[in-house]
């Protein structure tokens, strides 16, 4: 199934992988709020617990060999706050020697690092405070990031401090579907921007701290773009919507750590010249795109209402699969002139040949906007192995590795060997 030696798509030294994040696939994260709010009845679909998740914390080493053995170079996966730090102010020697293994194995595998200091998952310690509705948690996001910078720095290669700040700020405190589930508008942005400060604080921490060791690091975020088209493109209203979602959602948050300006809804703008110019590249998370309509049904939600077209191909969670959204948010990040590399792109399904489309049809897009002078550096498949997905559960298969959670075995699909086929030789079938 290879494409054609001849034709490379791809850079030389583009860096080809997968991701993970810890609670989703490690098992027993018993101090984070995540793990708590499990056990409460009806949380997580088919009542799914993430429990030993897929043992990861004890099998990172047969993982991380099977990447290799399918020619991944580079692998992004993300340390767990209140393993490292179970206690407000004690980390915990043990949980550091641990990741000191994970990364070191990877290294040793020859396969670049990108590690992100937090996933959506918060120490219990820090939830008992307030969590990140406190202005007090970019000082301790900045401590936290300070050791891991000064414990673990020598085996990092790239550093994401947030995985998608608004998700994360939409999702607990203003949809109200992850915990601390939340329905507001107004705390929804307070944490936004108190994500914004903390990632610059622990920007300048990790630059700090690496600089002294003669260390040039990379530190990003990455970012969840979602493609926000008007339901109808004929009104005006709907256009509006299309533009203010893009702007809030996609634009505020890069803006910010580009210009040092958090220009959020419904909170006070405020500028913190500590922002300025605190990312060294762009991670772009990618998977799908909403129709967006103006409705005066949901002043709650700034009067949007968000839907998926209706005739459309869609994984197995309902959003739509639509490639060409990749290229078009490649090419919207162009003018932040940064190096991008892609941290997240796949798709829930339980048919392999559906993976295989998708991989190929958004390698495309971004060959596309590679050549249209996008400086893409990487990409890094969602995900690695199936694991816990957040409220929805065990139920949907984003691993280019299926794991039958009953035994812990390992399953290499189709869509994975295509994949390696698209590595090796750089171009497409």
């Amino acid at each position: 199934m290879g494409g054609s030696e001849g034709h490379r798509l791809f850079p030389e030294g583009f860096l080809w992988g997968a991701a993970t994040s810890s609670h989703q696939v490690e098992g027993n994260n018993v101090n984070n709020d995540w793990w708590d709010w499990e056990q409460l009845p009806g949380k997580v679909a088919h009542g799914d617990k993430s429990g030993d998740a897929c043992d990861h914390y004890n099998g990172y080493r047969q993982d991380f060999a099977m990447a290799r053995d399918l020619g991944h170079n580079a692998h992004r996966l993300s340390l767990e706050w209140s393993r490292i730090e179970p206690a407000e102010g004690r980390f915990d020697r043990g949980a550091v020697e641990h990741y000191r293994d994970v990364l070191g194995t990877l290294k040793s595998f020859g396969m670049a690092t990108m590690v992100t200091l937090h996933h959506f998952t918060n120490p219990r310690w820090l939830t008992a405070k307030g969590g990140w509705a406190r202005p007090e948690v970019a000082g301790l996001f900045e401590r936290y990031s300070r050791h891991v910078a000064e414990q673990l720095g020598d085996l990092v290669d790239f550093w994401v401090t947030i995985n998608e700040p608004m998700v994360y700020a939409t999702h607990g405190f203003l949809l109200g579907l992850w915990p601390p589930e939340k329905k507001s508008i107004v705390l929804a942005f307070r944490v936004a921007k108190n994500l914004a400060k903390a990632h610059g604080r622990a920007y300048h921490a990790i630059h700090e701290v690496l600089g002294v060791r003669g260390r040039r690091p990379m530190v990003g975020i990455a970012k969840n773009m979602m493609l926000f088209d008007p339901k109808n493109p004929a009104s005006r209203l709907d256009r509006m919507v299309a533009q203010k979602l893009d702007r809030i959602f996609n634009r505020s948050f890069l803006d910010a750590l580009a210009n040092g300006v958090m220009a959020f809804p419904v909170v006070s703008r405020e500028t913190d010249p500590r922002l300025d110019g605190t990312q060294d590249f762009i991670g772009v998370n990618y998977y799908s795109r909403s129709l967006a309509a103006f409705s005066l049904r949901k002043p709650q939600m700034l009067f949007m209402d968000l839907s998926v077209k209706e005739d459309a191909e869609k994984n197995s969670l309902g959003w739509e699969v639509y490639p060409e959204g990749l290229y078009r948010i490649l090419m919207s990040v162009k003018g932040y002139r940064l190096p991008v590399y892609i941290t997240e792109n796949g798709i829930a399904t339980t048919d392999d040949r559906q993976r295989e489309r998708f991989i190929v049809a958004h390698l495309r897009e971004v060959a596309r906007a590679i050549a249209d002078g996008v400086d893409v550096r990487g990409y890094l498949h969602w995900s690695l192995i199936d694991n816990f997905e957040w409220k929805e559960g065990f139920a949907p298969r984003f691993g280019l590795v299926g794991v039958d959670y009953k035994t812990q075995a390992r399953n290499i699909r189709p869509s994975a060997r295509l994949y390696s086929d698209i590595i090796r030789t750089g171009s497409l079938p």
